[in-house]
């Protein structure tokens, strides 16, 4: 599974940062407030961020395989000759 760059840099932010604070908040504020189901709410965040994340390292494992071909390309950039002559 090949993730386009936009949909990993989202990806990989709900994973690590989203759901980790949503999850945690919550859980705080249960404690204070009384609210119901503050570890429920934890480790169901928690599992959501291990799944996301381990889509991204699918894709990230896709990607280093194909050599840094991205989503939807069909092969690899051609290397450019440097330009000697530039001034």
């Amino acid at each position: 599974m090949r993730l386009s760059d936009t949909a990993y840099d989202v990806i990989k932010w709900l994973s690590l940062v989203f759901f980790n604070a949503v999850g945690v908040l919550y859980k705080t504020l249960a404690a204070v407030w009384n609210l119901p189901y503050g570890e429920e709410v934890l480790t169901t965040c928690a599992a959501i961020a291990l799944f996301l994340g381990a889509l991204i390292g699918v894709s990230t494992a896709q990607y280093n395989k194909d050599g840094g071909v991205y989503a939807g390309a069909h092969e690899k950039p051609q290397e450019t000759e440097p330009l000697d002559d530039v001034k």
